[in-house]
């Protein structure tokens, strides 16, 4: 939901960055459709190639049967007609048009060749082979034996023997058959796909040699095939109900049709010879390695993390999110056509009987962390109440600085981009930006004209009028605020002036395609307005509805590439911060009629020019007494100025701030700043700055001890502090990229460091979390770690990855994977945020493409689990949730994804972090049943540690 903006000067990277963020993130998500289109195709392919095996072989075998025994051929299409098929289709071989016989028909229609006897099989169907890509909790999938399998179920026993399939021992004399074997019929699967390409090869084989073996036809005991991480099956013990078998054997005769028994003696069986079944074992790994090759298609970029997007509808899409049950000991989850299986745990009798209700337990916002400051002009004002107002996401803040309390304005459905104070320090003027749901209706922009002591809303203006969003506001001065200016983000940024009172619009006019970052009316004449931007300053005057423009002549001073701000000063002069550092003072002249010809009236030239800062001007303020103060942004300076634009004092903000973005006066000394690395600053230029919000933080735990955390960078190092004393205890280095998650185990004696390398580092921790050294890597993850849990006892670790894996790991014995996932099902977790497994698999949605969901919590009382889209919301479902469209509390307020959540320790809070708003919502945990917060104590040292222990982008330590 958020947006690129004007701000397209070299000070302010950040703002026209966005422009280049979301080129990228099309590009990427352009790249992922690619990616699943060839994959669709790569399936199409296969699908058409084991068609069209089936079809050259069904007749080959016929014709060899009838070959044998004239007679089958009567037999055959008596079956074929048995359950009414008149379908024909011609053979790639022989070019004669063949029955269609269902591949149910052809498994129940045995021949025999040697008397001309037909009858129904005595077998069940047994289970097709199944591979599986290595490292990953997938589905099996079937082999490419499964053409096989419908075209040679004719004699699907004699297979069962070849594959070491027990026998029913006492049906073992009762037939005997010949197995003739067809050598060459099935090529590799490469060699298959070469010979289509090339169209044709040969389709027929000679007859080389015929073997005899041993057939038992009659019943046969299925073998249940358990997955495994390695990708081998192994096998369950044997399931011999002789009752059940018996009545399959009856519902396969009663499809088939009316055939005569088999007669004991020898029949021979046609069967083409097949090198899978020879060498299964390398088989199997050719299938894995090229399972493990289409898994790389759906891997998604990193990228893709700071997009917002639409929900996909589409049950049938391939990002479709399905769940099927299977007999009460797993369910099958499907995320981007990807099969994934979650086990269910012992204590679950019926899957089925579950109930999924909403949780006792809501949320009421209770503070938000953070500031818009890195592409965000005059968003920073000061209320007589004592209260800061400023924006951040969907929220608009009223922080009261000696209180340190918050309210919210919390009526916009997208995100604030632009602010105005009204002449009566009461009124305030909010504009928001257009965007859509996460159903995909529009969200128009408007804006809200509010009273700022009861939060009530006076005015909506301009609803569906203004395109893409509000960039910049204005109320006028010289009649008390009776109009309203406004420069939307179209582009041709449209100017429109409204009356407040009425909700009307007066005028409208195009201004310019440049970038426009600020409006403001005369504030002696409301019919005198200015706006400024890229290479522009316009003088604009609206009579009867209609407006005249003026531009700002430069004449013998450089054009500057930037006019970033603009302010009045008490004689009526107009004062502009430019990109050059310069402050200029225009005035009125009269026009220069050999420059600019006869009839040309008066224009605004530039009075004086003023050397002021190094780099761009970023914001300027006029005080009561006439004093000017500008801010800078390369050298990072606050300068005030007399009235005659003679220096006076300066300062300097520390550089982990950022450059100044914009000023707000408390009173004739102090200040309020903001910054362009989202920080608001507080003091005076002679005696400093201190931050009252400010930026930190990617990844971070704090050890059970509570007096150390830990906190990992994007660089791949983290750092271990000490929160007593505030000093790096420790620090490392774990490869170059970015880190994902810290998590200490329950006990304290290991810290798990998720990268996006695709490792999980283990510490040793000794020295009351003070000494940490190195004890193993988890590597066997095929993409980046997202989330990871300890078990209670601290032995075991389960993390899931950014392609949607769900692994186990045992970390005592040695950082070693647990092939089979199944003996993890009852295993208790110390916390559960990973976003993928049975207990929460009722929160994700139909249609859901893997990174809708970006990260879940469970609370310390194990009743909820809050839960962080990709939709700006944020959840509260009961714990667990393991089944489909399970209830919950939905709550807004951020401007974007929500990155983590985080319950604090007596679970009284829940902390939401922002993505692209850069911001931490603190949620207040209200039980529904007694209507009070859960928890007794809660200061604000309280509110700093949390936060440190979650994920954060931004944080506000309140003063005490």
């Amino acid at each position: 939901m958020d947006s690129s903006t004007n701000s397209l000067d070299e000070g302010s990277a950040d703002g026209s960055a966005d422009y280049q963020d979301r080129s990228s993130g099309m590009e990427v998500r352009l790249q992922a459709q690619e990616d699943e289109i060839t994959l669709l195709k790569s399936s199409l392919a296969d699908a058409l190639r084991r068609i069209r095996i089936h079809d050259q072989l069904l007749p080959l075998l016929k014709q060899q049967l009838i070959a044998v025994n004239p007679g089958a051929a009567r037999v055959l299409n008596q079956v074929c007609c048995s359950d009414g098929c008149s379908s024909r289709r011609f053979s790639g071989v022989d070019g004669i048009p063949h029955s269609a016989a269902t591949p149910s028909q052809q498994s129940n229609s045995i021949v025999n060749s040697a008397n001309g006897h037909t009858g129904s099989p005595a077998a069940v169907k047994l289970p097709r082979p199944t591979s599986m890509d290595q490292s990953t909790q997938t589905e099996p999938t079937l082999s490419p034996q499964e053409p096989e399998q419908n075209t040679l179920s004719l004699h699907g026993k004699s297979r069962n023997v070849e594959e070491g399939f027990p026998l029913d021992q006492t049906a073992a004399d009762q037939s005997r058959a010949k197995l003739i074997r067809i050598p060459g019929l099935e090529e590799e699967e490469d060699d298959d796909e070469d010979q289509e390409d090339e169209g044709g090869g040969e389709q027929e084989k000679e007859l080389n040699f015929t073997m005899e073996e041993t057939v038992q036809p009659d019943m046969v005991q299925v073998l249940q095939r358990e997955d495994s991480q390695d990708g081998s099956c192994s096998s369950e013990e044997p399931s011999s109900s002789t009752a059940s078998l018996t009545n399959s054997n009856q519902n396969l005769s009663s499809r088939s049709g009316p055939l005569t028994t088999i007669q004991e003696g020898e029949k021979t069986l046609v069967r083409r010879n097949s090198e899978k079944l020879l060498n299964a074992e390398r088989q199997r790994k050719r299938l894995d390695k090229k399972a493990a090759s289409s898994a790389n298609l759906l891997t998604r970029s990193p990228s893709l993390e700071n997009r917002a997007k639409e929900l996909i509808s589409s049950a049938g899409s391939p990002g479709s999110r399905r769940g099927t049950h299977s007999q009460g000991q797993s369910i099958k989850m499907f995320i981007r056509g990807r099969p994934i299986t979650m086990y269910v745990p012992s204590n679950i009798q019926n899957y089925e009987d579950l109930k999924m209700e909403l949780p006792s337990e809501k949320l009421e916002l209770d503070w938000v962390y953070g500031y818009r400051g890195r592409d965000g002009r005059a968003n920073l004002y000061f209320l007589p109440t004592g209260e800061a107002v400023y924006f951040i996401a969907c929220v608009i803040v009223l922080y009261h600085i000696k209180n340190s309390t918050q309210r919210h304005y919390r009526k916009h459905t997208d995100c604030v981009r632009s602010l105005a104070l009204h002449p009566d320090k009461v009124r305030v003027a909010s504009g928001q930006m257009a965007g859509v749901d996460k159903d995909g209706k529009p969200l128009q922009s408007c804006v809200h004209i509010w009273d700022s002591k009861t939060l009530v809303t006076l005015q909506q203006i301009g609803l569906g009028t203004f395109q893409r969003g509000v960039g910049s506001l204005a109320f006028s001065s010289a009649d008390s605020g009776g109009f309203l200016s406004v420069i939307d983000d179209s582009n041709e940024h449209m100017l429109s002036v409204w009356d407040c009172a009425k909700e009307t619009k007066l005028a409208e006019i195009k201004s310019t395609n440049e970038a426009v970052f600020a409006v403001e009316f005369n504030p002696s004449d409301s019919n005198n307005i200015i706006t400024c931007g890229k290479s522009h300053v316009y003088f604009w005057t609206l009579s009867g509805g209609q407006f005249t423009k003026k531009q700002g002549i430069f004449g013998k001073y450089k054009k500057p590439k930037f006019i970033q701000c603009f302010t009045f000063g008490l004689t009526g002069d107009v004062l502009t911060g430019d990109s050059e550092g310069n402050i200029l003072t225009w005035g009125k002249s009269a026009a220069d009629v050999k420059t600019l010809g006869k009839g040309a009236k008066e224009t605004y030239q530039i009075m004086r020019q003023t050397r002021a800062h190094e780099g761009s001007v970023f914001t300027l303020c006029t005080l009561q007494d006439g004093a000017l103060l500008s801010g800078g942004g390369k050298d990072r300076k606050i300068i005030r100025w007399s009235a005659d634009l003679a220096p006076e004092r300066e300062c300097e903000i520390p550089e982990k701030f950022g450059t100044v973005r914009t000023i707000a006066a408390m009173d004739e000394e102090e200040l309020l700043v903001g910054t362009t690395r989202n920080a608001i600053l507080r003091g005076t230029i002679s005696d400093g700055f201190l931050a009252i919000v400010e930026e930190y933080g990617l990844c971070a735990d704090f050890c059970p001890n509570g007096s150390i955390v830990s906190i990992g960078l994007n660089t791949g190092r983290w750092v271990v502090l000490d929160l007593l004393t505030q000093e790096v205890i420790s620090e490392s280095v774990d490869g170059n990229e970015q880190l994902s998650v810290m998590r200490y185990s329950p006990d304290g004696n290991f810290l798990a460091v998720g990268s996006h390398d695709n490792f999980i580092y283990i510490y040793n921790v000794t020295e009351k979390g003070r000494r940490y050294t190195r004890f193993g890597k988890c590597n066997g993850h095929s993409s980046f770690i997202t989330h990871l849990d300890w078990s209670k006892d601290g032995r075991y670790i389960m993390s899931n990855s950014g392609d949607y894996e769900i692994l186990y790991w045992d970390i005592t014995g040695g950082c070693k994977l647990l092939r089979n996932r199944s003996e993890s099902k009852d295993r208790e977790w110390a916390s559960f945020t990973c976003v993928l497994g049975f207990h929460v698999m009722g929160v994700w949605l139909e249609g859901s493409d893997g990174t809708d969901i970006n990260a879940l919590c469970r609370s310390h009382s194990e009743r909820i689990v809050a839960v962080a889209d990709d939709f700006c919301k944020v959840h509260l479902f009961q714990f667990p949730c393991p089944k489909l469209k399970a209830p919950s509390h939905k709550y807004d307020g951020h401007g974007s994804h929500v990155t983590n959540v985080c319950f604090t320790h007596n679970d009284s809070h829940l902390l939401s972090m922002g993505g692209k708003d850069t911001c931490i919502f603190q949620w207040r945990v209200v039980r529904e049943d007694k209507g009070t917060a859960l928890g007794s104590s809660w200061d604000s040292k309280d509110k700093l540690t949390s936060t440190l222990s979650a994920s954060t982008s931004s944080l506000e330590p309140p003063s005490s």
